[in-house]
């Protein structure tokens, strides 16, 4: 927790850019009854019963400080989904950075074995030589700033019944693309000393 929490206290650098990692699944809906539009005095009114189209996943990268963010759906969020979405920060996002601070949770796919199991290890290698891992405690994914993006996108854009995969990509495309022109950013405030003095071993019971 120290780690990250030193982490987060830095300067903004673009050689070194803090990049925190999440995934959210979301359920495709769509309506069973047309919606009735607004009308004068009236909101829209929608029907409770709703149509499933599977579930799908949201990858989602947010440089707290910078003001950047980059998200993703997948119809999974295996291995090589994963794979995939980091690929594309490390190789186009963040192409020029000289190291790359990604901040994960201990999700299982997290991990370099992972990059190894998918690419080998020589790519792999190759791919994460500019990357270093920071992991949140266990039980503590809270600390993960990409948590706080996930729930501002969930109740700006995800807020409402999206019927498939590509509608889902379009709305976070103009979602992300606004937030990024605005360059809305994250102020952390939770330092080391509020850890010790939350967390002291005498205050856990």
């Amino acid at each position: 927790m120290y780690e990250l929490l030193a982490l987060y206290a830095g300067p903004l650098r673009d050689r070194e850019p803090v990049v925190c990692i999440d995934e959210k699944s979301l359920q495709l809906l769509s309506h069973n009854r047309a919606p009735l539009s607004m009308a004068a005095h009236t909101i829209t009114k929608i029907d409770y019963e709703y149509v499933r189209h599977g579930t799908t996943n949201l990858f989602v990268a947010a440089e707290p400080k910078a003001g950047r963010r980059t998200v993703a759906a997948t119809d999974h969020r295996g291995k090589t989904d994963f794979v995939a979405f980091i690929e594309e920060l490390l190789t186009r996002t963040y192409a020029k950075a000289q190291r790359v601070h990604l901040v994960l949770n201990n999700l299982n796919t997290h991990f370099r074995k992972t990059f190894e199991d998918v690419l080998g290890v020589r790519a792999a290698n190759t791919l994460l030589r500019r990357v270093a891992f920071h992991y949140t405690p266990k039980h503590a994914s809270w600390l993960n700033m990409a948590e706080i993006e996930i729930g501002i996108l969930s109740r700006q854009c995800l807020d409402r019944r999206i019927p498939n995969s590509e509608a889902l990509q379009h709305e976070v495309n103009a979602w992300q693309t606004a937030r990024n022109t605005l360059r809305r950013t994250i102020e952390w405030k939770f330092t080391r000393q509020d850890a010790d003095d939350k967390l002291r071993p005498e205050l856990c019971f």
